[in-house]
């Protein structure tokens, strides 16, 4: 019985399920080491995110900016190996450091205005994805930049975040894990992890016990922003460029897979292996589309049919959580 009350049975269910269907479709041809390799790759980027997300969304808030983030932090670190000529190593850093700030700055505004996140985050939506595309254009005229591999310390980049240490598996999959295994640590293990429950189970209460709430949401934004940038990062380094439109409807990925993965919407309860294991699902469907020759623009209606029954799900836990308190 304490099993079933586990946030992520769900999202491992549904990931069992993924995998029978399209094992049972497609064969070997998805079951081979290849195919396993290929769909683990395909949910590093958002797993990544995943993790940052289902802890900002367990403390009860929604970060909306992360995909154009995305866009915007590949673009400021090819802007600034390209035109300005810096090392990769030190604009990885700054662009680092520009991502956290951008994150704080959302975090800031959510705690000092007393604005909603979701409207917070929209608006800085909308202001990175333009000045992604936009500052770009005027810096270089293009909004698709390359040359990243002509760097110095590309080679170093590309060993740490764009190989394949296993087999086909890039190293974008060891940093999914390994986000995923601090960030399970830090949930439930860690006093930051109880304070993040208490932060979205009942925020006042939670402040009237000492705990820095404040505090816990803006860090919490920073570290999404920190994910992003992450993710933007091994991207450039893995594709040789940017694009100021890249990762694009992510935010809305991420927040489906943590949401499959057992996270309430109203926050308080959720899981970081759940988010894990939403993205496992978004990888293994996307690629097995792929393999089944099934036109990908299936996977938008995908995407529809599994947010509507990962909150009607989230409904009917968020009503079992209520009976028993």
């Amino acid at each position: 019985m304490k099993l079933l009350r586990r946030p992520e049975l769900a999202a491992v269910g549904g990931a069992v399920l993924v995998w029978g269907v399209f094992a049972g479709v497609a064969g070997g041809a998805f079951t081979s080491s290849e195919a396993t390799a290929a769909w683990l790759n395909a949910s590093a980027p958002l797993g990544i995110l995943a993790v940052a997300v289902a802890l900002l969304m367990i403390a009860g808030e929604f970060d909306l900016s992360v995909g154009s983030l995305m866009g915007a932090a590949g673009m400021f670190l090819m802007v600034l190996v390209g035109p300005m000529e810096w090392s990769l190593w030190a604009a990885v850093v700054a662009t680092f450091l520009f991502s956290v700030l951008v994150g704080v700055a959302n975090g800031l505004l959510v705690v000092r205005t007393g604005l909603p996140s979701f409207i917070v985050t929209l608006a800085a939506l909308f202001i990175l994805r333009g000045l992604a595309v936009g500052g770009s254009r005027a810096a270089t005229g293009r909004t698709q930049l390359g040359g990243i591999r002509e760097v110095e310390g590309f080679e170093s980049a590309r060993l740490l975040l764009a190989s394949t240490p296993v087999g086909s598996v890039r190293a974008a999959v060891l940093w999914w894990l390994g986000c995923a295994l601090v960030g399970m640590w830090v949930l439930r293990r860690t006093v930051f992890g109880n304070w993040i429950l208490a932060t979205g189970g009942d925020r006042e209460a939670a402040r009237n016990s000492g705990v820095p709430v404040d505090r816990v949401r803006v860090i919490l934004f920073a570290v999404t922003a920190a994910a992003a940038c992450l993710v933007a990062v091994i991207q450039a380094v893995q594709f040789g460029g940017a694009d100021a439109l890249r990762g694009q409807l992510f935010e809305f990925r991420a927040i489906i897979a943590v949401v499959i993965g057992g996270t309430l919407l109203t926050g308080g309860y959720g899981s970081v292996l759940g988010a894990v294991f939403g993205a496992v699902i978004f990888g293994m469907v996307q690629q097995g589309l792929v393999i089944t020759g099934v036109d990908a623009d299936w996977f938008q209606v995908f995407l529809g049919f599994m947010l509507l029954a990962a909150v009607l799900f989230n409904q009917v836990a968020r009503r079992r959580l209520a009976g028993a308190a």
